[in-house]
């Protein structure tokens, strides 16, 4: 939180003067409404004239990285599982290759993953011959039923994420089609409309027709426990740690090494000091060019990326959300705005969002959610595949080794005289 004791004729870098803030505790100044909201320094044009150019930051990019293989699998393991029965035939796995971007050929990718799939022999139709299917592995299933318990123990969780999204729109309804496309960014089971949604519906309901785009999500009831943001909720614990009333704010954290240009350094500690805005609030009578819309929107952007279970969403996903949570056509540049509250990655061929205070110098998780549980444990499921797979080539090279032995020990006596000496 940047105090307004902050000079204007400092000249330091954005990033000494957030951390010299952040260190300082400041009284909470009383939340005006939105219409209320002016300083006389912003203009309407102001907040978009304004740029920052985008910087790499390979720790984060890292943190991405990383992850590719776990995604890679997740993709193909899902394909199976989608099929009918849970299990494939293996040419036509091999055939949508391209669409799951699968690099190697499928035969490749189990001998990899050992633990991930086994092959067996069934016939694809009556009467046909036998072909090589493939189904989930025993180790796999074991996976899946964990999985399973870990989602249960958390149901609550998904169904305030759920509220908290539908509590965000504009008018409480959400596609339904939206949803399953970001189910995984955010946790929820793939089932998660006839499986969870039905349980609650003194909170939730399914309305609309059949049909691709027809169905809505919508919120029965509101719950003032959900309507409390991440970053409100961070000042009312630090208020109780430290008896001071807190202002609820962003975190700015500039990468190393990333300084602002003086304008945008003053823009930026002004805008810090207007009220925060909760993406909770009604803000239909906002300026869509005014400072306070734009405090509004990173804000709800800070808090959809919070409610993800990795902090971080494809931009296109986000964009799908932008006309329920009015956010404006060029939303996406509040990311650059703002970079020391969220990263841009470009890897994997695709932009995504990231909260920069979600990871550490090292480009590792430090807020976890609890259903990362689930991606942990996969891991450690590839992990063990991966150690069992160079066990088997450690033992095939030996035997090779052993092998060219032999046959190198066979032509020397081959070549060996009546005397016993090599010719």
């Amino acid at each position: 939180m940047l105090s307004c004791s902050l000079s204007r004729r400092n000249g330091r870098a954005l990033a000494r003067l957030l951390r010299t803030a952040m260190a300082t505790a400041t009284a909470a100044a009383p939340v005006l409404p939105a219409a209320a909201c002016h300083y006389g320094s912003f203009t309407a044009s102001s907040v978009s004239s304004l740029k920052v150019a985008w910087r790499r930051d390979r720790r984060l990019d890292g943190a991405i990285e990383r992850d590719k293989k776990w995604r890679l699998c997740s993709r193909v393991v899902r394909e199976v599982l989608n099929e009918p029965g849970a299990a494939i035939p293996l040419r036509y796995l091999e055939k949508r290759r391209e669409r799951l971007r699968l690099p190697v050929r499928v035969e490749t990718f189990i001998a990899r993953n050992p633990l991930l799939l086994e092959v067996y022999y069934d016939r694809v139709k009556p009467k046909t011959e036998l072909v090589r299917f493939l189904r989930p592995s025993t180790r796999l299933s074991e996976f899946l039923r964990e999985e399973e318990s870990i989602r249960a123990a958390h149901e609550g969780l998904a169904l305030a994420k759920l509220c908290k999204l539908l509590m965000m729109s504009r008018d409480k309804v959400l596609s339904a089609e939206k949803l399953l496309h970001v189910k995984r960014d955010f946790g929820f089971p793939n089932d998660f409309l006839v499986s969870l949604v039905p349980k609650y519906p003194e909170y939730l309901r399914l309305v609309g027709g059949p049909g691709e785009g027809n169905s809505f999500l919508e919120l029965v009831s509101w719950n003032d426990g959900f309507a409390q943001s991440v970053i409100q909720r961070r000042a009312e614990e630090e208020s109780q740690l430290t008896g001071i009333r807190m202002r609820p704010n962003f975190e700015v954290r500039l990468p190393r090494g990333f300084y602002l240009k003086k304008e945008m350094r003053e823009w930026t500690r002004d805008w810090l000091d207007l009220p925060y805005i909760s993406p909770y609030e009604d803000a239909s009578g906002m300026h869509p060019a005014s400072p306070e819309m734009e405090k509004r929107m990173v804000g709800l952007l800070h808090e959809f990326l919070s409610l993800t279970v990795l902090r971080r969403a494809a931009v296109p996903s986000v964009g799908k959300f932008a006309e329920e949570f009015v956010l404006s056509n060029s939303f996406s540049n509040a990311f650059t705005r703002h970079s020391g509250i969220f990263y841009l990655s470009l890897k994997g061929g695709i932009t995504t969002a990231m909260l920069r205070e979600a990871y550490d110098g090292e480009g590792e998780l430090v807020d976890r959610d609890p259903l990362l549980e689930i991606k942990d444990k996969f891991v450690e499921l590839l992990e063990e595949g991966h150690q069992e797979w160079l066990g088997q080539q450690r033992l095939r090279g030996e035997a090779v080794q052993k092998d060219m032995e032999l046959v190198a020990r066979d032509e020397t006596e081959l070549n060996k005289d009546d005397h016993g000496e090599v010719i």
